[in-house]
């Protein structure tokens, strides 16, 4: 009997990738867990094994193929002693690619905001969805909220995303009058006095093209990368009612203890020779310092949803790496519990496989807070933005020589502006001072952090 063989859902808020290769070709023999296809989706490439072992009877969907839905055909195996062409006969139509990038930018993923993802942490509940004849009405988070302001039965909305899901359209559509798939998409009532929900636009394409001269400019489409940054930054944005808090933070005592810990650091042999097992950096205390302040003041360890705040029990340390054209978060877990030396390391690899694109997603979703570190660019301070389903986020400006007072007697020394955002949901004003307070301490008195 043939097997067949879907896009794989490679984390939990998945609902398409990019088909960027295949490793095997029609008629190759593979067993359970040969490597036949890496999937790219927004930041990472990953690969799809075989889940038996058989004969490649035909590839459905080509390499290159880009928004392959969840659980959409893409090849058949043939199980032994099986008649290929006849496997291949039963092999349905491959699914269409979305339309390209720029028409993808209208698709939902770019325009919904993405679901809470899920992690080691306790998982962020949300609104149900609707029951309708007992059985469940699937709908996401904003098509729900969508049609609970518009007044809307989304038990009578015909759902047009994967597997018959009610998204943000469906709804748009039904606040609008229209009815779908024969059914009424509202009360009558509702439908008489309920206006579409309002949402905010920006300038359109075509308007915003006609400030520039033709000729005078080039369009770079949206990747997956880029489409999920914005949708994530604007529901942070428009959801979050965030404050900062700023701390300045003298650095002396800590670059000391940095430069004589890298200089008794054990050594190790390589093919290039021998070198330091770890070579800590200032960002590597910053981590730590943020771990064990979040341990410190358990209630700023949390994260935001609609019934309950959500209590980490560990300080999971998301730390901003820069990639071309792009951002991502690699997360340190249970980074209180760790050495310098092993937050060093961990860093070092997870940012060298984020620029490769090679993180896995348990390894960059998630987190209970994050560190973004522009002081090697110059930048004196900046404000980032909460990093949903997070509540805080501290902003590290260079460590810059100021005039400072010790003991009644100003010397100079060196200084660092710290800037922690908030989710006031979460984390209340004095809560936010006694973290930022907290992370201040570790900073001036690194030894503490070693013991």
């Amino acid at each position: 009997m043939p097997i067949n063989i879907t896009m794989p859902a490679l984390s939990p808020t998945m609902e398409e990738g990019n088909l960027a290769k295949w490793l095997v070709k029609e008629g190759d023999k593979v067993k359970s867990g040969d490597v036949i296809a890496e999937i790219e989706t927004d930041k990472a490439t990953m690969e799809v094994e075989a889940v038996d072992e058989g004969t490649i009877a035909k590839i459905v969907v080509p390499a290159g193929t880009e928004a392959v839905k969840v659980n959409a055909l893409i090849a058949i195996i043939a199980e032994e002693g099986e008649d290929l062409a006849a496997a291949a006969a039963g092999a349905g139509s491959a699914p269409k690619a979305e339309a390209p990038k720029a028409e993808a930018a209208k698709a939902e993923t770019a325009s919904e905001a993405p679901k809470v993802p899920v992690t080691d942490a306790a998982p962020a509940p949300s609104t149900p969805a609707p029951v309708a004849d007992g059985k469940r009405v699937f709908s996401s988070p904003l098509a729900r909220r969508l049609a609970k302001e518009a007044g809307l039965d989304l038990s009578a909305v015909t759902g047009t995303g994967p597997h018959g899901r009610v998204v943000k359209a469906d709804v748009e559509k039904a606040a609008a009058g229209g009815a779908q798939g024969g059914k009424s998409t509202a009360p009558a009532a509702a439908q008489a006095a309920a206006p579409a929900p309002a949402v905010a636009k920006g300038p359109s394409d075509e308007s915003t093209l006609k400030l520039f001269a033709e000729g005078s400019y080039e369009l770079l489409p949206h990747d997956g990368m880029r489409k999920t940054i914005a949708a994530r930054l604007t529901e942070s944005t428009q959801t979050v009612p965030s404050y900062t808090v700023s701390m300045d933070c003298e650095l002396d005592a800590l670059m000391a203890l940095r430069a004589e810990i890298n200089k008794s650091a054990p050594v190790k042999k390589t093919e290039k020779g021998e070198v330091p097992a770890f070579k800590l950096s200032v960002n590597d205390f910053i981590i730590k310092a943020m771990a064990l302040a979040l341990r410190d003041v358990p209630m700023a360890n949390a994260s935001w949803t609609s019934t309950a705040r959500v209590l980490h029990k560990h300080s999971d340390v998301g730390v901003a790496v820069s990639i071309p054209d792009g951002l991502i978060t690699p997360i340190v877990r249970k980074a209180e519990t760790k050495a310098l030396s092993v937050i060093s390391n961990e860093v070092k690899d997870m940012a060298k496989r984020a620029r490769d694109k090679k993180l896995k997603p348990e390894e960059y979703q998630g987190g209970t807070t994050s560190v973004s570190n522009l002081g090697m660019f110059g930048v004196s301070s900046f404000t980032s933005i909460v990093n949903l389903p997070q509540a805080s986020i501290v902003s590290i400006g260079a460590g810059v020589e100021k005039p400072v007072v010790r003991g009644g007697k100003i010397e100079v020394g060196t200084v660092m502006s710290a800037t922690f955002a908030f989710d006031h949901r979460v984390i209340d004003g004095a809560l936010g001072a006694e973290l930022a307070s907290a992370f201040k301490r570790y900073i001036e008195n690194p030894m503490s952090m070693l013991v």
